[in-house]
This record gives structure tokens, C-alpha cells and sequence, in this order.
């Protein structure tokens, strides 16, 4: 006897989408393709410090999966999510993370105006750490050159156009220059100890401490990534902490020293600047350090 529910069972069969639904959503991803709308997805987008700003780039591409491809590997761009997909295979919006900007994309879709450019069109510039390595390998993956990699008084770039017709500007700021210390600011110490040798197996073991052979007998440079220092050990000098502090002039500098009650010695020229050793009014001594003139 047939059971009730193989009499019902009826063979599978694929059911479209309503069709004013699909309509519906194919104008809202033209919409967010022509006017940049806010669009999210299901996929949790990987963490990024890249957040939308006043201004985003909205790319058309000729070759969206290839675009997103070329541009992580060459810009080490992030992906924002899952490509958004048209129902005729082709990607409606997607997202990349350069820096701590966005980039947004879609392919070509000619019947509302959103094409790649043919010839000249709007350039983008992106900030990246090695700007050489970043157009050899766009060069690489097909690009063409317009300007090689040269240095500038803002930094170093070149420009190409990737193989999806756009123009990008590649810029790598040039190297800060060290902050000028600031008047009375501790520049270096010098830790001045009976005896070096203990001292550098107490404070090695204690705080990891290591230890490079300085200029004269029982001095020792510190070693690590704080404040730079040295270990002075032997007879005959004041036990503790020395402290250098910078000067905008040390001239005026040891004059107020000598003014309020204080030594000041005299002053030695090192490749490093100008110093002199000195004691303050309570018999505690320092250097002071004026920087070498630009």
C-alpha cells in the first residue's frame, strides 16, 4: 500500500526568486555601484584598522576577481568580505582594505555608465612602504608604466596603469628626521658602580641587561631598544645614576649652572655634539649635551 507521504512527494524543482524582488535588487546594486550606498554582507570582514572616509575610490574594472588579486598582491590590500555577485556572474561591489583606507569595486556594466577608463581618466595614489617593490611588481603582473620610481623632495613613487585601466600614483613618504631633543631632556645615563664585573652579573641576570665593551677600562654599553646608557665601574668616582640632559646652548647652559651654585667643567667636542661633565648645588653630578649645528 502506497504510504500518504510517497503519494504527495513531488520531484524537486528550482523555484526563481520573485520577480519584482530580483528587479528590486539589481536597482539597489546598481544604485551602490553609481552612488557609493552603504552595503554589508553575512561574511565577517577580517579585522582592519581601514575605515570609510570622506572619500572613497570607486573603481570599475574590467576584470573584478583578477582587480582584487592584483591589487592584495601588489598594494597588500585586505579583503572586505565576499564579493557581492550579479546574477549573471559578474561582481557588483567588493571591498579592499589599503592602509587605513577603503577600496571599493565592480566590474564594468556599460548599460548604466559605469565603464573603465580607456585612455587618461582619474589617477589614485596610494601610500606604500616600499614604493620599488610595489611597481616592479605591478609591472610584473601586466601593468604599464607611466613614470619610473625616482626620489623627490616629499618622498619616493612612480605611476602605472594596472591592466584594468586605472592610473595609480605610488607614493613613499620620505624618512623623518630625528626629533631635536628638547632643553632638559634626559639623553643618555651612565650607571657608576664599585665594581663592574658584579654589577654586570647582578643587573644582567636581574633585568636581562646586556653588555658591549665601551671606550675605556670598566665601561660598558648597555645594550636594548630604551634609553641609551652605559655601566661605569672602579674606584674613585660619585656611585649611581649620571644622567645627560640636552641643551639648546651649552654655553648659557653652564653659565646658569655656575650661577646657581654649581661646577661646571669644561667643555669637550665630540663627533656627537658638545658636552661637559658638572655638579649641581648638592654635589650630585651630570653632563650636559648640546647637539651638533645642521
Amino acid at each position: 500500500m502506497l504510504e500518504p507521504f510517497d503519494a504527495l512527494r513531488r520531484p524537486s524543482e528550482r523555484v526563481g526568486p520573485d520577480p519584482d524582488f530580483a528587479a528590486e535588487l539589481r536597482d539597489n546594486l546598481r544604485r551602490v555601484i553609481l552612488n557609493g550606498a552603504d552595503m554589508t554582507t553575512t561574511t565577517e570582514a577580517p579585522a582592519t584598522d581601514a575605515e570609510l572616509r570622506s572619500l572613497t575610490p570607486y573603481l570599475a574594472v574590467s576584470d573584478a576577481r583578477a582587480a582584487l588579486d592584483f591589487y592584495v598582491d601588489v598594494f597588500g590590500a585586505t579583503r572586505r568580505g565576499e564579493p557581492i555577485l550579479m546574477d549573471d556572474g559578474r561582481i557588483g561591489h567588493a571591498e579592499l582594505a589599503i592602509g587605513d583606507a577603503v577600496l571599493m569595486l565592480a566590474e564594468e556594466y556599460p548599460e548604466i555608465g559605469h565603464v573603465a577608463p580607456q585612455q587618461g581618466g582619474a589617477s589614485v595614489r596610494v601610500e606604500v612602504p616600499d614604493a620599488d617593490v610595489s611597481v616592479n611588481r605591478a609591472l610584473e603582473l601586466g601593468a604599464t608604466l607611466i613614470r619610473p620610481v625616482s626620489d623627490s623632495p616629499y618622498g619616493r613613487g612612480g605611476s602605472f596603469r594596472d591592466p584594468f585601466g586605472q592610473r595609480w600614483l605610488v607614493s613613499q613618504a620620505a624618512p623623518k628626521p630625528a626629533a631635536s631633543p628638547k632643553q632638559g631632556e634626559a639623553m643618555y645615563f651612565t650607571f657608576q658602580v664599585p665594581a663592574d664585573e658584579p654589577a654586570k652579573t647582578f643587573y644582567g641576570a636581574v633585568l636581562g641587561w646586556q653588555f658591549t665593551p665601551g671606550s675605556v677600562e670598566g665601561a660598558w654599553n648597555i645594550e636594548g631598544d630604551g634609553q641609551p646608557g652605559g655601566l661605569w665601574g672602579g674606584p674613585g668616582r660619585q656611585v649611581g645614576w649620571k644622567l645627560m640632559f640636552a641643551v639648546d646652548d651649552l654655553s648659557a647652559a653652564l653659565a646658569r649652572v655656575r650661577e646657581q651654585g654649581g661646577q661646571a667643567g669644561e667643555v669637550e667636542n665630540h663627533p656627537y655634539g658638545l658636552t661637559a661633565d658638572c655638579t649641581d648645588n648638592q654635589g650630585i653630578e651630570f653632563w650636559l649635551w648640546q647637539q651638533p649645528r645642521s
